[in-house]
């Protein structure tokens, strides 16, 4: 069905009773815009954006940019689900495409909420208590989760869990003890491997990632690394990736490599040809490319470390510090989001503006050329390809 700008709502009802294919099913949004120019794929249909919202203000929200119509849709999972009374939540901290199913971890509400990729629409929640991150292996979802209350307490020594869950009954099959406040997490293999980072033991962080085997479910080791682990991916060739937060005082974020996995880990740290240590905040893989955006702050200096660096995964070189070659990367107040297209190789940067403004999402060509920008809900974060 495709998105009409001006419609009555007698003629839009008469319309949604009227069909029933299963396609893209996104209500028009009077805020919304149009950005970019509209494009036929058959690979990807759209996007969506997960708003996160600032902790305890109950503003995470869901937006989507359809890219046959190239409007851009503020705030639809209220308007999919009117009858949810909390709306989406508090802080959206994880967004996954699963199957036909789109998986939203809410942090700050204590839940993972389950919806139709195609209109938004509510499927259930899993109630969870703190969820970080969540990944998938063959009709499984695996969330971690700090098991607790948010605490701000270096005395607080609760260990975190991964949870397992059934992609199509929801229901919650198993449970595996790790470190203490795990975050991202990664699939390699019959493995997980979880990133611990202590976050609630400051200045005492983990400094572990987790190897959970998956037929068993059961911690099989660690792999020390560095401390306040964050984010973990895998790529093509067997080998892993790890950010750490770092202390926010001296001792800065930084980049990992993993490989021999099977056998004995061996860890790169990752730098630039200048010596420069690459900061991470977030990033995106896209075949042997790995984007990183870095924002890292030190109350020691109260200054702050930027990199928008793309690194080869086969070589392990840093080969720019700054993909967008524009210029207009000092637009950008607070880079913080990151995506790339899987086909196009069209970057999205997500800037949250103050933290405490609506956000700001820029597209830039493959080449670093911006191309649109467009208003979005609080701190955006999360972005997820249709296909």
């Amino acid at each position: 069905m495709n998105i009409l700008n001006k419609i009555t709502c007698s003629a839009l009802c008469l319309l949604m009773l009227a069909s029933c294919r299963h396609e893209m099913d996104i209500q028009p949004d009077p805020e919304g815009g149009g950005v970019g120019q509209p494009t036929t794929s058959a690979d990807i249909r759209g996007f969506y954006l997960l708003n996160e919202g600032n902790w305890g203000s109950n503003k995470s929200s869901l937006d989507y940019y359809d890219y046959a119509t190239a409007q851009y849709h503020l705030n639809i999972y209220t308007q999919s689900n009117p009858h949810v009374v909390m709306e989406l939540g508090d802080v959206g901290n994880d967004l996954q495409l699963y199957g036909s199913r789109l998986w939203a971890v809410i942090n700050g509400s204590n839940k993972i909420e389950v919806m139709q990729a195609s209109k938004a629409q509510r499927i259930g929640q899993v109630d969870l208590a703190n969820p970080r991150y969540i990944a998938f292996h063959q009709g499984y979802a695996y969330v971690t989760s700090y098991a607790g209350p948010v605490q701000d307490d270096a005395t607080h020594i609760q260990r975190g869990i991964v949870v397992k869950i059934d992609t199509l009954t929801l229901e919650k099959v198993d449970t595996c003890v790790v470190g203490c406040q795990p975050d991202g997490i990664a699939v390699l293999g019959n493995k997980l491997y979880v990133a611990n980072s202590g976050g609630y033991l400051v200045p005492n962080y983990e400094n572990t990632l987790s190897v959970i085997d998956i037929p068993s479910f059961t911690e099989t080791g660690r792999i020390a690394v560095d401390i306040n682990l964050h984010r973990v991916l895998s790529d093509r060739y067997g080998n892993l990736w790890v950010s750490s937060r770092s202390d926010y005082y001296d001792k800065p974020s930084a980049l990992y490599r993993i490989t021999n996995l099977e056998s004995t880990p061996s860890i790169t740290h990752i730098s630039a040809s200048n010596s420069n240590n690459i900061v991470v905040s977030n990033w995106a893989l896209k075949g042997d490319s790995l984007y990183v955006l870095g924002n890292d702050f030190s109350y020691t200096t109260n200054l702050a470390t930027r990199n928008l660096a793309i690194v080869d995964v086969t070589t392990a070189q840093v080969l720019t510090t700054n993909f967008i070659t524009d210029g207009t990367d000092t637009d950008i107040r607070d880079a913080y989001g990151l995506a790339v297209h899987p086909y196009s190789g069209d970057i999205f940067i997500t800037d949250a503006n103050g933290y405490i403004n609506p956000g700001i999402l820029r597209c830039y060509s493959s080449q670093g050329q911006l191309k649109w920008k467009e208003r979005t809900g609080d701190i955006p974060a999360h972005i997820v390809f249709v296909p």
